[in-house]
């Protein structure tokens, strides 16, 4: 993987982690913290409690291990060549393993919120992140061909 890549996938990993923590906390906000997502990350890596610990995990995930796999599967992935496009339905997969895992106790209308909200939220951070990415790489109207060679 080139560094013009890796620069890129990192920058869009640190603006997409930015919109995706900024409309988790304003969930978190809207629901008076029953969703504690940053506390389900925690308890998933076996640290319940510490919510520090699961806020610089996802820090870590969201900025540079999920732009890294975005980048060495985008050829896999539809909607090509525009980034955004292929950021958000990579997003998506992100969604299903965070919403599966996440929802702890809810139920009722608050998983219903839960589930559209942070469905919501994945689609902004992969879009933001294959924006970003696709910025770096020299714009998103550029063709397959000409992404392929660089």
């Amino acid at each position: 993987m080139e560094t013009n890549r890796v620069t890129g996938a990192i920058a869009g990993g640190v603006a997409g982690t930015a919109v995706l923590t900024l409309l988790l906390i304003l969930l978190e906000v809207q629901t008076r913290e029953q969703i504690q997502a940053f506390d389900v990350i925690a308890r998933f890596v076996g640290t319940p409690g510490q919510t520090t610990v699961g806020f610089a995990l996802f820090v870590v995930a969201g900025v540079v291990a999920w732009p890294l796999v975005f980048v060495a599967i985008r050829d896999y992935i539809p909607r090509g060549p525009d980034p955004a496009a292929q950021g958000a339905i990579f997003a998506i997969v992100l969604w299903v393993a965070f919403a599966v895992a996440g929802r702890g106790d809810l139920s009722g209308p608050i998983l219903i919120l839960y589930a559209a909200y942070t469905f919501f939220a994945h689609l902004a951070y992969g879009f933001t992140m294959g924006i970003v990415y696709g910025h770096f790489r020299g714009g998103s109207q550029t063709s397959r061909e000409v992404y392929a060679q660089q």
